[in-house]
């Protein structure tokens, strides 16, 4: 049964595939923030450090009733807040980094090409009006996260130019010591 057991465990182990691997050691040199426009991230980073949510457009809110528990309030009153901000008028607000990833966002809507929020957790418009604008500012600041790299230091920045320098000599010298091989076995006129 044991036997069985890590068997079973070694079928599971992934299969390495060198070109995966090659493409994975092309980037392993390399600071992160490398592909990127500096300009594009310090556009970025400015929008980050002086990000308030009174800045973002209100967007169109309109007003349904809710479901769930709630009594009569639920069914006499229109409480459950939907709001929709379309990506031409939101994008204007934000740094050119943030923009492509805005219709990856759980809350896009591909028909209106726009972003649409709901809530209706609160007994008051206003209160589900407020946290529609809330969950905007939050996810504005998780794709912010997701997408705009940390700064890298100036010694970070020397290493990894080091390693790649060093990674470039190493890759080069293995060519010449083929090639001359190569040659040299050419060089021997090898006849069967």
């Amino acid at each position: 049964m044991r036997a069985l057991s890590r068997a079973h465990a070694l079928s599971n182990l992934p299969v390495a595939r060198p070109h995966i691997l090659a493409w994975a050691r092309a980037f392993q040199n390399k600071a992160y923030e490398a592909d990127f426009d500096p300009d594009e991230l310090a556009e970025a980073r400015k929008w980050r450090a002086s990000f308030d949510e009174s800045v973002l457009p209100r967007g169109q809110t309109s007003y349904s009733r809710s479901s769930g528990p709630g009594g009569q309030h639920v069914n006499k009153t229109e409480s459950k807040a939907t709001t929709v901000w379309p990506l031409g008028e939101l994008s204007k607000s934000l740094p050119s980094l943030l923009r492509p990833a805005l219709r990856s966002s759980k809350y896009y809507s591909k028909r209106n090409d726009s972003i649409s929020i709901q809530a209706q957790t609160q007994r008051s418009r206003s209160a589900n009006t407020d946290d529609n604008h809330q969950k905007l500012a939050e996810e504005l600041l998780r794709i912010y996260k997701e997408r705009v790299p940390g700064a890298t230091s100036e010694e970070k920045v020397k290493k990894y130019e080091a390693l790649e320098k060093s990674s470039r000599e190493d890759r080069l010298r293995a060519k010449k010591h083929h090639s001359s091989k190569k040659a040299f076995r050419k060089g021997k006129g090898f006849e069967e």
